[in-house]
């Protein structure tokens, strides 16, 4: 069995390199790419494998075609949403206060929330646990160990590229019971509509042309 202390070290290339891979492919993607074929070579095992299917998926793909995929996929798609706190909280009065613990966390580790993206959104929260603060990050990421999994099948189920870069994240957490992932993707979250001030999204914004 690997040391905990490797095992955390080991843990947090794999989140950056899943971050990086999950970014939005604007100018920086090619750079992004390089920076997770270097990475890779410091992760063993699934995780490892998992990442580079998805990174040699991406190199395949024009950079153009792949901004519009990727929107296509995680900004019009509900089922297929990197906001943590969608499959949790719904539009219900819960995702506001879930979505306050992140910025929390945040600001308890001596950075800012983002400003671009919103709190839960997946690659932030993993590269504020490879690069901030590990605990804490590894901390909402168990806490979120479910919609992270229903969103891998949801990728998967659509024989999307970025399904196994979400499978490497999901190899350095818990287990979950795949029949509640199933349950939960099928039947959607909480419906209830209450207003979520400061928070309205319930996918990702749109980018601009070029944007982060």
């Amino acid at each position: 069995m690997r040391p905990r202390r490797d095992r955390s070290l080991h843990d947090r290339v794999v989140w950056q390199s899943a971050s990086l891979l999950l970014a939005y492919p604007d100018d920086g993607h090619g750079a992004r790419l390089q920076t997770v074929a270097e990475l890779i070579g410091r992760i063993t095992g699934e995780p490892a494998r998992l990442l580079q299917e998805t990174l040699s998926a991406l190199r395949q793909v024009d950079a153009m075609a792949l901004a519009t995929r990727y929107v296509d996929t995680f900004d019009l798609r509900k089922q297929t949403t990197m906001l943590l706190t969608y499959w949790t909280g719904g539009d219900t009065r819960n995702r506001g206060a879930q979505m306050v613990a992140f910025t929390q966390a945040y600001r308890a580790a001596g950075v800012a929330p983002p400003r671009s993206e919103a709190p839960d959104h997946l690659p932030v929260v993993l590269e504020f646990a490879a690069a901030v603060d590990p605990v804490a990050g590894r901390r909402l990421l168990e806490a979120h160990r479910v919609p992270i999994s229903v969103l891998r099948q949801a990728l998967s189920d659509a024989d999307s590229p970025y399904a196994s870069a979400v499978a490497a994240v999901c190899a350095t957490l818990p287990r979950v019971d795949e029949a509640q992932v199933r349950t939960l993707l099928g039947a959607g979250p909480p419906r209830k509509s209450v207003g979520l001030e400061p928070f309205q999204l319930t996918v990702p914004p749109r980018r601009a042309q070029g944007g982060v």
